[in-house]
């Protein structure tokens, strides 16, 4: 993983995913080359992004979507 300071200085076409509300809680994914994936908070699309391969990215989703992170309410 990789963090990026201005999110808005990759050169990617970003997207929230069609579950998202108009509420304050997305994050935003822009594919950045073969293999790699930028993800930022859409309240700040100047603010940090991290870059994620595909891999990495679709084992963090799989193990939140699995309640592995102890998530709180």
């Amino acid at each position: 993983m990789t963090n990026i300071d201005d999110a808005s200085t990759l050169p990617v076409t970003w997207w929230k995913s069609t579950y998202s509300d108009s509420g304050a809680q997305c994050v935003e994914c822009g594919i950045v080359g073969a293999g790699t994936v930028a993800v930022r908070d859409s309240k700040s699309p100047h603010g940090p992004a991290l870059l994620f391969t595909c891999a990495a990215l679709s084992s963090f989703t799989a193990a939140a979507a699995a309640g592995g992170f102890g998530a709180t309410e």
